[in-house]
């Protein structure tokens, strides 16, 4: 049993209202009560548009975070609800065909499996080569890209208190379990943890891996403290609940056994890092996700705070400067910006990475040296994490200069190289190699481990 730890106030006094988790998915569009304020031709647009990409949402974020005077613009409306233009033009009008026909629901399902395939479900090479190997077998839930760091995904965590509509794995939430990542086997994830001492941090991810009751969390954290497991220093958990459910870590009837778990880790020598998702500055503004963050942080466990940079949502330097300097004031450590990824409703969200840019460089020079924590603007793409670093004219040719935060080769990491400026490029795949360059420096490399099933950097 873990110590209970002396967190004040002890109570939930102040914390009781809007403590019964109530979510909506597409089926319970009629029942979002401020929905019916909209016209009914954006209540089908919704409804074609969720018969795609997931949606589900929840009465918090519906009742806390929304300002529903300012619909459809609000952002914390376009982070959760699905909008028309979320789907190529031909896609949308073939799904909104088939509802007003009301084909049978098997043959929607067929049409929506066929628009999700030409959605780019699993980007990165996440099925084909981040799949680790113990003993001779595939370990289905888990990825293994970078040499130091394992992914995993918990069978009971592979959904989220709310959707965000710009999600990456948004492959996760369909009903296909041909594009899942999920695994309930906690054997093998320490068996593969300590048979190789290189992995030093596990990341736990989803979906969303605090939906889960404390006790499955336990079952898979607790072990890691075994002697046979000290090489791993840091503990991940990737998270959207300081957002969507904050109640999480307040008023659910576990949160405090969740906390005991953190502290427990924390004294036991291990790092926590709760890698929260936090999109807007709006989110940390209510009093019970104060409330959460402050017990969370009273454990010793860190908070680091990431995003992607997305149209609609926080597409301006200002929305950044805000907040990263929220976060600082929190004690949450600004960590990543990010470009959104080249999968889902990307034509919806997509910034061309000279705006990012220059939104990044603009937002960055308005904050402390606290704030300048976090990186961008950066790509999570096939070969690695790759960061924007400048925009500079160089033997007379205006180019990108770019650098790997992390590689499949870990000799790749530092390394700078340069891309020919493109006004139009969005993602990492738009790029060619600068000065006559038939390619850039990794790439032979890169292509020969795409050809190897199976590959990890470090092998």
């Amino acid at each position: 049993m873990t110590q209970t730890i002396n967190i004040m106030p002890l109570s939930n006094e102040g914390f009781t209202e809007n403590t019964r988790f109530q979510v909506y998915t597409d089926r319970q569009f009629d029942k979002i009560e401020p929905l019916q304020k909209l016209s009914e031709e954006q209540r089908f647009e919704m409804r074609v548009v969720a018969s795609v990409l997931p949606f589900r949402v929840n009465q918090y974020v519906i009742d806390e975070l929304i300002n529903w005077d300012d619909v459809p613009n609000d952002p914390i409306f376009q982070l959760t609800f699905p909008q028309r233009g979320m789907l190529e033009p031909s896609d949308y009008d073939l799904m909104a065909q088939a509802l007003r026909d009301e084909l049978p629901r098997a043959e929607i399902t067929q049409l929506a499996r066929e628009i999700q395939g030409r959605l780019n479900p699993h980007p990165a090479g996440q099925q084909e080569m981040n799949v680790p190997m113990l003993d001779g077998e595939a370990l289905d839930g888990m990825q293994h890209k970078y040499r130091e760091t394992v992914l995993f995904f918990p069978s009971q965590g592979q959904v989220c208190h709310s959707y965000c509509t710009f999600c990456f794995r948004w492959a996760q939430f369909v009903g296909n379990k041909e594009l899942r990542f999920a695994s309930n086997e906690a054997d093998s994830l320490h068996r593969y943890l300590a048979q190789d001492s290189s992995i030093t941090d596990l990341l736990i991810t989803g979906g969303d891996p605090m939906v889960m009751k404390t006790r499955h969390v336990v079952s898979y954290l607790e072990p890691l403290l075994k002697p046979e497991l000290e090489h791993l220093q840091t503990v991940r958990i990737g998270t959207k609940a300081l957002t969507f459910w904050p109640q999480r870590f307040v008023t659910d009837d576990d949160a405090q056994e969740l906390l005991d778990l953190f502290k427990k880790l924390v004294d036991a020598g291990k790092h926590v890092a709760i890698m929260a998702h936090f999109n807007h500055w709006r989110e940390m503004e209510t009093p019970i996700v104060r409330e959460a963050i402050r017990r969370i942080r009273a454990t010793g466990a860190v908070i680091r705070a990431q995003a992607p940079l997305v149209q609609h949502i926080n597409d301006d330097p200002d929305v950044w400067v805000r907040m990263w300097r929220t976060q600082v004031r929190l004690g949450i450590i600004p960590y990543y910006m990010f470009v959104e990824r080249d999968t889902g409703a990307k034509r919806y969200f997509e910034v061309p990475l000279v705006r990012a840019f220059e939104i990044y460089r603009q937002a960055i020079q308005q904050v402390s040296g606290l704030a300048r924590t976090a990186r961008g603007p950066s790509m999570s793409a096939g070969p690695g994490k790759v960061e924007i670093q400048s925009i500079i004219e160089l033997n007379g040719e205006k180019v990108f200069v770019l650098r790997f935060i992390q590689g499949r080769n870990p000799d790749w990491v530092q390394q700078t190289f340069f891309a020919k400026y493109d006004e139009k490029a969005t993602w990492y795949d738009d790029l060619v190699p600068a000065f006559g360059e038939e390619k850039f420096f990794f790439t032979d490399e890169y292509e020969a481990m795409c050809n190897t099933e199976g590959h990890l950097a470090g092998e």
